[in-house]
C-alpha cells in the first residue's frame, strides 16, 4: 500500500531548530507490507468440573494399577496410564452390585460403604420379603444359606425350607440347604450376618458347609457382615449421597403371598422411597420381570421413567443376539410400551468381527437405534479371564485371554455401544475408567 505523507513545516522547525520555517507540501511513498495471519491447533484439555470434595473422597486402592499393566501397549493403555494418579471422582457410570462382593460380604452395611468408597454413584438393593411381608436387600428370597450363617444358628436353622445335608459319596450327592426370608420374620432375620455367598459341596458338616468362597475372592473382610432392610438401605443410600437401584426379586413362594400381590409388592417397593422423600430421578427401579417395569410406568410415572428392564430372554430357546428375529418383543415394542432402559449381561451387547477385535452386537445396535438406554451387568464378577472368562464372556471368549481385557470391553461398552452405566463386583474398576475418560460427575 502507498499513502501520500504530509508534513509540516512546523513540526520540522521543532525539529531542526530554525524560527524562519516556509510551509512546503513533500510526498513521500511508505510502503506497509500486508500482514499474514497464522492460525495454529492448540489441543485444550477437557476440564471436568468435579464437586468439591467428591475427588478426595474416593479411594480406588491398587487393583486398577495392576489390570492397566497387564494391557497391550496401544492408545488404551497409554491413556489410563496417564491418569493413574487421578483425580477420581463418582459417576453415575460406576455402580455396585450388591456394593462390593469381591471383597466384601454382599448386600451389607460394609459391602455399601466399600462401594461409595470407591466412586460408585449408584448403589442396588435387591429387594425380596420376610415372613411378615417386610422388604430386606438380599439377591435372591432363596440365599440365606450361602450367603448369611442362619445355618449356624439352629433355632433359625429348623426353620430353612430344606435343612443342611451332607454331601454322600457314595451317591455323588453334593451338599445342599434352602433357606428362604420368607422362613423367618423381620426380627429373625436381623439377627443373622451376612457372609461371602458360597457353599463347599463336599462338606459332611455345617461348618464345612459354609466355607465355600471361592478362591479369587476372599473371606478378609468378612468378620462384618450387618445385614439391612429395604428401608436401612435407603436411608445408608441417601447418608452416603449416592442414587439408588432396588431390584424387585421374584418371590419364591407362590403370590399372591397372604394377601399380597405382585403389584401390592412392585407399590410397596416405591412406597419406600416415597416415605423416605427420595426424588424419583434418584431411583432406578429394576426388575427382570416386564410386567413390573410396566407396572411402574402405568402407575408410578415419575419411577417409571427411568425403571429398568432386566433383560433375561437369553433364558428363552433359540434366542441369539445377533439375530433380531430371536427378539420378543421387539426393540420397538419396548420403547412404545415406555421403557427408557434396558439391562442385558455384558455378553449380549458385544461380539467378535472378523479380526477378532470386540465390536457392538446387532442387540446392541438395535437397542440404541430404537432410543433405549443401555446398563450391563457384571464387571469383575467372572473370576480370573486367562480361559476366556466364563458365562459374562461367552460371545467373546475367543478374545479374553488376561484380567485386563476387563478393561478392553469396558471401552468398547463405553465408546462403541454407548452404555450409561456398568454394574460391577468391584466398582474401583469402572469408577478409574470413568474418571480417566472424563465422564459426568454424579451430582
Amino acid at each position: 500500500m502507498k499513502f501520500k505523507l504530509l508534513l509540516s513545516l512546523t513540526a520540522l522547525a521543532a525539529l531542526s531548530g530554525c524560527d524562519e520555517t516556509e510551509i512546503k507540501e513533500v510526498t513521500k511513498e511508505v510502503v506497509v507490507e500486508k500482514p499474514v495471519t497464522i492460525i495454529e491447533k492448540v489441543e485444550v484439555p477437557v476440564i471436568v468440573e468435579v464437586p468439591k470434595g467428591s475427588a478426595n473422597d474416593v479411594q480406588l486402592g491398587t487393583r486398577v494399577q495392576f489390570l492397566v499393566n497387564q494391557l497391550e501397549d496401544g492408545a488404551l493403555k497409554s491413556k489410563l496410564q496417564a491418569c493413574q494418579n487421578g483425580p477420581f471422582y463418582k459417576t453415575d457410570f460406576s455402580i455396585g452390585h450388591r456394593g462390593a462382593p469381591m471383597q466384601y460380604p454382599e448386600h451389607t452395611r460394609e459391602s455399601y460403604v466399600a462401594a461409595a468408597k470407591m466412586g460408585a454413584g449408584v448403589l442396588e438393593c435387591d429387594v425380596t420379603f420376610t415372613k411378615d411381608k417386610e422388604l430386606v436387600c438380599r439377591h435372591s428370597q432363596c440365599d440365606l444359606h450361602t450367603t448369611t450363617n442362619i445355618l449356624a444358628m439352629p433355632e433359625l436353622a429348623a426353620k430353612c425350607s430344606q435343612p443342611f445335608t451332607p454331601a454322600d459319596e457314595t451317591s455323588g450327592t453334593p451338599a445342599s440347604a434352602l433357606c428362604c426370608t420368607s422362613d423367618i420374620t423381620l426380627a429373625e432375620f436381623r439377627q443373622l450376618k451376612g457372609k461371602m455367598d458360597g457353599a463347599n459341596p463336599n462338606a459332611k458338616t455345617v461348618e464345612e458347609y459354609l466355607q465355600g468362597t471361592a478362591n479369587w475372592r476372599t473371606d478378609l473382610y468378612a468378620s462384618q457382615g450387618t445385614l439391612l432392610t429395604h428401608k436401612e438401605s435407603i436411608e445408608l443410600f441417601k447418608s452416603l449421597n449416592v442414587k439408588m437401584t432396588p431390584e424387585l426379586k421374584s418371590a419364591s413362594v407362590p403370590m399372591p403371598y397372604e394377601g399380597m400381590t405382585q403389584a401390592m409388592y412392585a407399590q410397596k417397593m416405591i412406597d419406600e422411597y416415597k416415605a423416605l422423600d427420595v426424588a424419583a430421578d434418584n431411583v432406578f427401579a429394576q426388575s427382570f420381570n416386564l410386567d413390573d417395569v410396566k407396572y411402574w410406568i402405568n402407575n408410578e410415572a415419575q419411577f417409571g421413567a427411568q425403571a429398568v428392564y432386566l433383560d433375561d430372554r437369553y433364558d428363552i430357546a433359540g434366542f441369539n443376539p445377533n439375530n433380531p428375529e430371536t427378539w420378543q418383543p421387539t426393540m420397538a415394542e419396548l420403547k412404545n410400551a415406555g421403557v427408557q432402559i434396558i439391562a442385558p449381561p455384558l455378553w449380549m451387547l458385544v461380539t467378535l468381527d472378523n479380526n477378532s477385535n470386540i465390536v457392538p452386537s446387532e442387540y446392541a445396535k438395535a437397542a440404541k437405534g430404537a432410543g433405549l438406554d443401555i446398563i450391563t451387568w457384571t464387571l469383575e464378577r467372572s473370576g480370573p479371564l486367562a480361559d476366556g472368562g466364563g458365562w459374562y464372556y461367552q460371545s467373546i471368549s475367543n478374545a479374553i485371554n488376561s484380567d485386563a481385557d476387563a478393561l478392553v470391553l469396558l471401552d468398547v461398552l463405553a465408546k462403541q455401544v454407548g452404555v450409561i452405566g456398568v454394574f460391577s463386583d468391584w466398582p474401583a474398576t469402572t469408577s478409574f475408567y470413568a474418571s480417566c475418560m472424563g465422564m459426568t460427575p454424579s451430582i
